[in-house]
């Protein structure tokens, strides 16, 4: 991405905006040669006169040529990648252009970040002339997911004996997208009809979809033996044969964001261990050739929808959505995303507390997914509580409603957690799990991915 601005000084009021501009060092070389012109009217020291009236011209005469001075600034910042995970690095290029016919003495740039991606970087560059141009770079770096903003920047231009400095700013900033942590998780049959290519492979639409036509419109360059003439002298338009498509692999992942169900606060919290799982879980659910839709307390996610074809071999609208999810004020889990003849294809929910009013919600989730699978967080081990002692975990209350269920805590990695509903052979297994088996995918903790 690339942000473009320019700044000038055509309105520069001469010898009032450059005095306006004085340093601490001009003010000082102006207090101290008033100081000797008045010592050497005093003492009677002519030679005294002549240094004061050098320290006071320094000055006066750096804000006159840089008051008066006008320049043409451009700037272009470019970052790349825009998309990156946390953790990892995104590289940030400046390039300044001098596009006035006066050269400009010593630059000082500042970008403004968030506190998150590290401290502000600054940077000293000489002048330079009609046309020349100066490119920097910096690294900027995120533990938290989030949708960050750099910039405006800020330009100072000094003359070269740093006396007088003229503040300009780029107005326009760049989004940053840190997307949450992933881990790789091992690969564990997820339905009855196993993912992959071929004949079993699950259907994605219901009876009646898009995919299901046999034809379509005319469009532009199709090839006319393709012409299905019975449908069109039916609907009294051009149809044409679609070509074969295979099945897709469908799969919803729900994820409780509800901030009544999570414990811990910023990035230790409950509901960043969640997020962390969601984006696991679709990652690997992508590379294993599903088409994969978010699903949150507040309802679907438009811009991971099912319709968006490019989601099933590009997760970055979803990774894009999962970073910038914010706890949400509703005291239940709702089930308006659900209509009665939808089917969610193979449904994972992650989940945060649960309490007796979402029976019913699960129950009914439970029956429009395939063999549903669920992470139900401890999320009392967030709240530095040992959740041990409960009458009923979250993942016995889940088996008791037909869902695949294990529980987590702070301390349980993803991928063991994952490998363990894949154990699961059939609905209502049991809801915990042992020590994790060896496996190539050594995922972290959940709680600290």
């Amino acid at each position: 991405m690339i942000d473009r601005d320019r700044q000038g000084s055509a309105g520069v009021r001469g010898m009032r905006r450059g005095l306006a501009g004085l340093t601490g060092r001009g003010r000082s070389f102006l207090a101290a040669g008033v100081t000797a012109i008045v010592c050497s009217v005093i003492l009677g020291q002519s030679a005294l006169t002549r240094v004061g009236v050098l320290l006071v011209a320094l000055p006066l005469l750096a804000a006159l040529v840089i008051g008066r001075s006008r320049f043409r600034l451009a700037m272009t910042r470019t970052v790349s990648p825009q998309l990156v995970g946390a953790g990892q690095q995104s590289k940030i290029t400046l390039e300044i252009t001098n596009e006035g016919r006066t050269p400009t003495g010593l630059l000082l740039l500042e970008d403004q970040v968030p506190y998150v991606l590290g401290t502000r970087p600054r940077f000293v560059i000489d002048g330079i002339g009609h046309g020349w141009h100066r490119a920097v770079n910096y690294h900027v770096r995120s533990d938290v997911r989030g949708r960050f903003e750099i910039g405006p920047m800020t330009v100072r231009v000094s003359d070269p004996f740093g006396l007088v400095e003229l503040g300009r700013a780029f107005h326009t900033t760049i989004a940053l997208t840190v997307t949450p942590r992933t881990v790789a998780l091992p690969t564990v049959p997820l339905s009855g009809a196993w993912t992959g290519s071929g004949d079993n492979r699950p259907r994605a639409f219901a009876s009646g979809s898009a995919e299901d036509v046999t034809v379509r419109e005319y469009r532009h360059g199709d090839d006319l033996r393709r012409v299905h003439w019975r449908s069109s002298a039916r609907t009294g338009e051009l149809m044409v044969r679609r070509e074969e498509q295979p099945w897709q692999s469908r799969a919803t992942i729900f994820l409780d964001n509800r901030e009544s169900a999570h414990r811990g606060h910023g990035a230790a919290s409950s509901l960043e261990a969640a997020v962390s799982a969601a984006a696991s879980v679709a990652v690997h659910l992508t590379q294993r050739g599903f088409t994969v839709r978010l699903v949150t307390a507040d309802g679907e996610d438009p811009n991971s929808a099912w319709h968006d074809r490019s989601s099933s071999q590009n997760i970055a609208p979803l990774l894009e959505a999962l970073a910038v999810v914010t706890p949400t004020r509703r005291a239940h889990l709702e089930t308006d995303w659900l209509t009665d003849n939808s089917h969610t294809g193979l449904l994972v929910a992650v989940l945060g507390a649960l309490d007796n009013h979402d029976h019913t919600v699960l129950r009914r989730m439970r029956h429009h997914g395939t063999n549903p699978l669920a992470i139900a967080l401890d999320v009392s081990g967030w709240a530095g509580r040992n959740g041990s002692n409960r009458p009923e975990s979250s993942a016995s209350w889940l088996s008791s409603l037909g869902w695949r269920a294990v529980e987590g805590g702070p301390a349980d990695r993803l991928p063991a957690l994952w490998q363990e509903l894949g154990r699961s052979a059939a609905v209502g297994g049991q809801g915990s799990w042992g020590p994790p088996e060896t496996h190539p995918a050594a995922g972290s903790a959940v709680g600290d991915p």
